[in-house]
């Protein structure tokens, strides 16, 4: 009920001064914790997707996101939490998907073609299981789309924890994953356990998408693992800079997608994705920008010759 009586008194609208704005959203104790969790999940998301990005493997993240949701159906309707079915879904397709090695011509469709059919299969499971708990329809909604409400301080703990354990074990693998990732055939040649590499960042990854799944919902994951990762290596080809790029933006657009999401009616998956999809252009209209200045300097050269 406060987070009921909270949102309805914020559909007084946006008062134009921000400091008093930010001071009456941060007085209920639910958004302290959204914010707390979408950052969490923000800076995890980024750099698991900048890797993901990197390695092309958007299609595998997508999957792993929204097997998320037959994940929590199927928790619920064995009595257990949601958080539990979202990790466990998640993490058990990412080992699924491993099982077919990322060698040889025809690597890439064979993993296109599991990492779809695991898809398929689990989505429909997932309806399934509503149907069978007429008392999940009611979170359908929230679980595809995402929902800052009902955020606990102990459900962030967990976040917090999976996302630093995420981001040890990333740090561990990063050089040589960063190698298999460039030129997988050369990295092995030399002593890489490619295929090893491969599993436990799939693994990190489906972690990682549980995560983001509780933030933004499992259809609309897409707008932390993919667009910030997309957005920043389309300003910058350095590895280091455009990681912290990433993370900048994934922090930017949750940020400014919980604070819209509080003062209307609308799902915080939707404002996240919209403000990550804009900074997406922009990042594209100005490297196209970028890349016809040189040119239209050149014309008084060229026509003086």
């Amino acid at each position: 009920m406060t987070a009921v009586t909270a949102l309805a008194d914020a559909s007084a609208g946006w008062s134009w001064n921000p400091v008093d704005d930010l001071r009456q959203m941060w007085a209920y104790p639910f958004m302290v914790n959204a914010f707390r969790a979408g950052t969490i999940t923000a800076v995890a998301s980024a750099v698991m997707g900048w890797f993901m990005v990197l390695r092309r493997q958007s299609f595998a993240g997508h999957t792993l996101a929204v097997v998320g949701f037959p994940g929590a159906a199927g928790a619920v309707l064995a009595g257990a939490s949601a958080a539990c079915g979202y990790f466990v879904f998640c993490v058990a397709a990412a080992l699924v998907i491993a099982a077919v090695p990322r060698t040889g011509r025809d690597a890439g469709a064979q993993e296109a073609a599991l990492t779809g059919t695991v898809q398929a299969f689990l989505l429909a499971c997932g309806f399934l299981f509503t149907a069978l708990y007429k008392g999940l329809l009611g979170g359908v909604t929230s679980m595809l789309f995402g929902s800052f409400l009902g955020i606990t301080t102990g459900q962030v703990r967990v976040l917090l924890a999976v996302a630093a354990a995420v981001l040890v074990a990333l740090a561990a693998l990063g050089r040589p994953l960063l190698f298999a990732s460039v030129d997988p055939d050369v990295a092995a040649a030399r002593g890489v356990p490619v295929r090893l590499l491969s599993t436990g960042f799939l693994v990190l990854l489906g972690a990682a998408a549980a995560e983001a799944s509780q933030i933004t919902g499992t259809l609309l994951v897409f707008a932390l693992l993919v667009m910030p990762a997309a957005t920043a290596q389309t300003l910058t080809a350095r590895p280091v800079r455009s990681l912290a790029l990433s993370v900048a933006i994934a922090v930017a657009v949750t940020w400014l997608g919980l604070t819209t999401a509080y003062y209307s009616d609308y799902p915080l998956g939707f404002f996240v994705t919209t403000y990550a999809f804009a900074a997406y252009v922009l990042a594209r209209l100005a490297r196209l920008a970028a890349g016809r200045l040189p040119r239209r300097a050149l014309l008084p050269a060229a026509g003086a010759a």
